[in-house]
């Protein structure tokens, strides 16, 4: 769902594929459609819709998927809030 976006650029999904079996049960709940099935494993396909929801990671049977809830959203806040102290967040703390 390309017209859908939650926060750009900070979404903490992964797939091992190595671990998928290609059951589908992420694509079948995830509701903006972040996943799909490449050559019988999953595969993000746009990280920028996911809103983080936790479904795929549950409903796998073989914890191929992993994320943490609201991780993106935190690092867009800290980050926008650092830029805007002009703060150099490349550097160590």
């Amino acid at each position: 769902m390309k017209s859908f976006r939650y926060i750009e650029g900070v979404a903490s999904i992964t797939v091992d594929r190595q671990k998928c079996v290609g059951c589908a049960m992420c694509v079948n709940v995830c509701p903006h459609q972040v996943i799909q099935l490449h050559d019988k494993k999953a595969n993000v396909v746009d990280r920028d819709g996911c809103m983080e929801c936790g479904a795929c990671a549950t409903n796998c049977p073989v914890e191929a998927i992993s994320l943490t809830p609201g991780v993106g959203c935190a690092s867009l806040i800290i980050n926008r809030c650092l830029k805007k102290r002009n703060i150099n967040t490349t550097g160590c703390c």
